[in-house]
């Protein structure tokens, strides 16, 4: 399966828990419930996967990623009022310690579940200060 087929699976895996579930739980129980429909679609993953992070080829810490499935794409849930900028920072971190390109971004507290798909590429820039030069 090619990862355009299988980020749209996952998508509509995401959907169906969340119509089931709605918003209002803590992130953990969206995990879980992803997972089991996850085994319902025959959809390969790994669950809370540790991911070292290296400096200088040592391990300084570690990420430890929500869901990665079929080893290529990262998921990562949140339920919050909105999705932050530092989220899609964090994700991008997961993608560079994993070596890995896809990453989606689920928020399951808003109605409809938010989803955001996250590259590599600094698409979206974090500013600590207005950019007053435009």
């Amino acid at each position: 399966m090619d990862v355009e087929e299988l980020i749209r699976k996952v998508i509509g895996a995401a959907i169906n828990v969340h119509r089931e579930l709605g918003p209002g739980y803590i992130e953990s129980v969206y995990e879980a419930a992803m997972t089991v429909e996850f085994e319902h679609q025959g959809i390969r993953f790994e669950q809370q996967k540790t991911i070292p992070i290296l400096y200088l080829g040592r391990k300084v810490g570690e990420h430890r990623l929500d869901l990665l499935v079929a080893d290529c794409l990262i998921v990562e849930n949140k339920t919050v009022s909105e999705l932050d900028p530092i989220f899609f920072v964090i994700v991008r971190s997961y993608l560079k310690a994993a070596r890995k390109h896809d990453a989606l971004l689920l928020n399951s507290a808003s109605m409809p579940l938010t989803m955001k798909r996250v590259g590599p590429e600094d698409t979206f820039r974090y500013r600590s200060k207005p950019d007053n030069s435009q």
